[in-house]
């Protein structure tokens, strides 16, 4: 049943979907990129920032209009339209995707714990609690959308509050923050472009990668199918797309700020996790701004770690025939899935010392194929006039979603060519140099996707 006559309500009554995509696009990666580029780069790269927000709200707004319009789950309409054959390999990739990141975002919330106990049992208890409940969380409510949309957005609304306090402590350079909107108008002269030239790049790409998730914007047709909206409520669709879109810009800022704020000082700063951005800032706002940063890094880990798990669950679902309903059983036990395999490598790592490594770089390796792969028949999907009518995407959005295609190539690219070969070889060096026992203690909060 469709949400309510939704057209005559206020905005702030007419989103949802919107929202619990930009909790997964925030993330313990994100959280962790973001600070890398502001205390490396200060304020200078903000305004890569809103063009991949840009990108993202593109691709967010098809999704919508998809979900909406469309007569039949996106699934369904890869196997019409292509064949079996696409549909598989799309849902196959987003569920491998999800779990093998869903790893780090358990490590996440591991590391938001961390600031508040030294007990690694006691870390690793709460972790497996957390996905008991996810769990329960799952298969509790007979209308699962709508007890996530407030949970979502209880948890957004921590993420603003406990970030936007940091920064206000911090006291920025406005000035400096504002010009850091404009391309090109800081000095590119920074730690990063001096010492770490490569790396820098990386960072930047990889602050693209981490705000320009096109599985979340391709969840965003089954949100909007879930709470119930069809082709009269597109509109709404749209408001909602780009509130979220909006909120995902707020809190990347903020988190760039505040690094920028309180790390940059010209030289390179190395940032393994994200609690070590909390560890770095106590000097200057003290412990009890620790753990409000703490605070709002859990509410970013925990809403990824749960939303991107039913990314992976609900697609891969849809696209082999098992349904991708709300009420529907296989997209919860195949949620499931995603989770326990999360919970079993973040598990190993914390009490065996597992090298995640191997995890991430498949993960990636299979991102190289999967990012593009995705954007491409969601941009194919929303500009098919036998599915979307006169709701097409028109050649100005079809070609500003081409240029988005063209980044995340771009940063597939940069993913097959330096990251998982550096990976690879980092981690035959490592191997080579302890060949029988690994005696580094890994940290609980090796940086995840989101």
């Amino acid at each position: 049943m469709s949400d309510s006559p939704t057209l005559n309500r206020p905005w702030y009554q007419r989103i949802g979907p919107g929202l619990i995509t930009a909790c997964v696009v925030i993330g313990p990666g994100s959280i962790l990129t973001s600070s890398k580029v502001g205390a490396n780069e200060g304020y200078s790269k903000l305004w890569i920032v809103i063009a991949s927000v840009a990108f993202m709200l593109v691709y967010m707004t098809l999704g919508a209009k998809l979900g909406a319009v469309a007569k039949t789950s996106p699934g369904n309409l890869i196997r019409t339209k292509a064949g079996q054959w696409l549909a598989i390999m799309v849902g196959c990739c987003v569920f491998f995707i999800s779990a093998a990141f869903q790893s780090g975002n358990n490590l996440g919330v591991a590391a938001a714990f961390d600031a508040f106990t030294e007990s690694k049992t006691v870390v690793t208890y709460l972790v497996i609690a957390f996905n008991l409940m996810a769990i329960a969380f799952l298969f509790a409510f007979r209308n699962l959308y709508r007890v996530l949309e407030r949970l979502m957005m209880f948890l957004v609304a921590l993420m603003l509050i406990s970030f936007a306090i940091n920064l206000i402590v911090l006291s920025p350079n406005l000035g400096d923050l504002f010009m850091g909107f404009i391309p090109f108008a800081q000095s590119t002269d920074s730690a990063t472009t001096k010492t770490e030239g490569l790396d820098g790049l990386i960072s930047l790409l990889g602050l693209i990668g981490t705000t320009f998730v096109i599985t979340a914007a391709f969840y965003q047709s089954y949100l909007v199918r879930q709470k119930g909206w069809d082709e009269k409520q597109v509109k709404s669709g749209i408001v909602d797309a780009r509130v979220g879109a909006v909120i995902m810009a707020l809190i990347t800022v903020m988190l760039v700020s505040t690094a920028a704020a309180g790390l940059y000082d010209g030289s390179y700063i190395e940032l393994a996790n994200p609690i070590q951005v909390a560890d770095e800032l106590e000097p200057t706002f003290g412990k009890l701004g620790k753990y409000i940063f703490s605070l709002g890094l859990f509410s970013a880990a925990f809403s990824s770690f749960l939303v991107n798990s039913m990314i992976g669950g609900f697609i891969v679902s849809d696209c082999l025939g098992f349904g991708s309903g709300p009420h529907d059983r296989a997209p919860r036990i195949m949620t499931t899935v995603a989770l326990l395999t999360g919970m079993v490598v973040a598990v190993a790592v914390l009490k065996l010392n597992f090298d995640i490594a191997p995890t991430i770089i498949a993960a990636q390796a299979v991102t190289v194929v999967g990012a593009p792969l995705i954007a491409g028949v969601l941009l194919w999907l929303a500009s098919s006039k036998d599915v979307m009518g006169s709701h097409a995407a028109r050649p100005a959005t079809r070609a500003f979603a081409a240029m988005g295609l063209v980044v995340l190539v771009a940063i597939a690219a940069n993913t097959a060519i330096n990251t998982v070969p550096n990976k690879i070889q980092n981690y035959i060096n490592k191997n080579a140099e302890q060949p029988t026992t690994n005696t580094n203690t890994p940290s609980p909060t090796t940086p995840a996707k989101n």
